[in-house]
């Protein structure tokens, strides 16, 4: 299928073609004809799948479709919610790429900035906004802010708006909308609180489903490496000297560390830098420009910091901590091995973290292979949890060559 056949129309069409988009992937495919339609929408799906150009190309549609005089000043007709600056920076980007040849305009507001700025953009008004939820309250309660003219309302990423603590924010911002819009709201996993919140949003919705959590582990090469947590540091610098990691991605589960880890690895003249919610606006966006054009090698970061961030060609994650929350670990490895490429996503795990492993090979259903060879081995030759019976992985079909310092054996992580 191409987009064509989804019915798009020719200035959306130009826009993909620059971009060099030529199929859908299965998201968009799906959702692409719902929203034409005029359905509400409940996508699952995490970030990786392509959903931000499943809901941002047929609004852009139908605001096209359904263009009327407003007598040069713009009434926002469409409301993007999400949950980080960076998703918010990064959906506006998408909303420019491909409404280039539309003639509607768009403004992106977030926290953590002067509001100035903003609020002499929105003066004349916009078609479309894509806010997050606390600056987007504050300028409606200063009533720099209206949505009477609301047509579509989109809430990306629910699951972290409650991961995050802003799920008491949307529901107000919700309260404030008009009763009949178009709404489309995308998580990658339903708990208790968004069933919720969906049964209450959305109007008979169509439902779309792309690549269960627990699957897209199968995609991405992993290894486990059984480090003590004073060595870790060392097994970092030594992957990143000797083995071919040109671009990655490094995950720890609090700020401090991230920052520790990028102080460490710049010590060891390998550029990097950290990202995470204590940082500036300003520094966030300067290190992910940076990661993104090739300036830095490593950028290290918080999960909440990381949600949205979609890099090119990013060639390798590391689990420096092991997340808690098994699913955390699928979304922080599915930033590698995008649109059909390979990945490679490499875990430490020290002894406290074997209990956190016993929970993630639960889950993918995956027996995670072990390097058994590497200066810092330490624990590798101990057991590690026992594993689920489901499934068994017969290793990577993309096994790495006898030139990388990483050889695994054939003990699988949870056996």
């Amino acid at each position: 299928m191409n987009f064509e056949q989804l019915g798009l129309i020719e200035p959306l069409l130009k826009a993909l073609q620059k971009e060099g988009y030529t199929h859908p992937t299965p998201i968009q495919a799906q959702s692409i004809p719902l929203v034409l339609k005029g359905q509400d929408l409940l996508g699952l799906a995490q970030t990786g799948t392509g959903k931000t150009a499943a809901f941002v190309l047929p609004i852009l549609q139908r605001l096209v479709e359904n263009h009327y005089e407003s007598k040069g000043y713009r009434h926002i007709r469409a409301l993007i919610l999400t949950p980080t600056r960076e998703l918010a920076s990064q959906i506006g980007d998408s909303i420019a790429a491909y409404g280039k040849h539309t003639g509607l305009k768009h403004e992106v507001i977030f926290g953590g900035v002067s509001q100035h700025t903003q609020t002499i953009a929105l003066r004349y008004g916009t078609d479309i906004l894509v806010a997050t939820p606390g600056r987007l309250l504050d300028l409606m309660n200063q009533d720099y802010i209206h949505l009477d003219y609301l047509e579509h309302f989109v809430l990306d990423e629910a699951d972290r708006m409650l991961d995050m603590g802003f799920i008491h924010d949307v529901k107000k911002i919700v309260r404030e909308l008009p009763q009949e819009k178009q709404t489309l709201l995308f998580s990658a996993t339903m708990p208790a609180q968004i069933a919720e919140l969906t049964r209450n949003l959305l109007r008979n919705p169509a439902k779309v489903e792309v690549t269960p959590v627990s699957t897209t582990a199968e995609k991405v090469e992993q290894a486990i490496y059984f480090v003590s947590k004073k060595d870790k540091s060392k097994l970092l610098v030594h992957l990143l000297n000797e083995a071919n990691i040109k671009r990655t991605l490094v995950f720890t589960r609090t700020k401090h560390g991230a920052d520790r880890i990028s102080r460490d690895l710049n010590k060891q003249d390998l550029r990097s830098d950290a990202i995470h919610g204590d940082k500036t606006q300003g520094a966030r966006e300067r290190a992910l420009h940076n990661f993104k054009t090739g300036k830095l090698r490593v950028l290290v970061a918080t999960d909440i910091a990381a949600r949205g961030i979609d890099v090119d060609d990013l060639t390798h994650v590391i689990n420096f901590d092991l997340p808690n929350v098994p699913e955390t670990y699928v979304h922080r490895i599915g930033r590698t091995g995008r649109a059909g490429t390979s990945g490679i996503a490499l875990s430490f795990c020290d002894h406290e973290e074997r209990a956190f492993l016993k929970d993630i090979t639960k889950l993918i259903k995956l027996s995670i292979p072990v390097v058994d060879e590497h200066p810092f081995k330490g624990n590798a030759t101990e057991q590690a949890p026992p594993a689920p019976a489901q499934k068994r992985n017969t290793g990577p079909k993309n096994r790495p060559s006898s030139k990388k310092p990483w050889r695994r054996n054939n003990t699988p992580a949870n056996q």
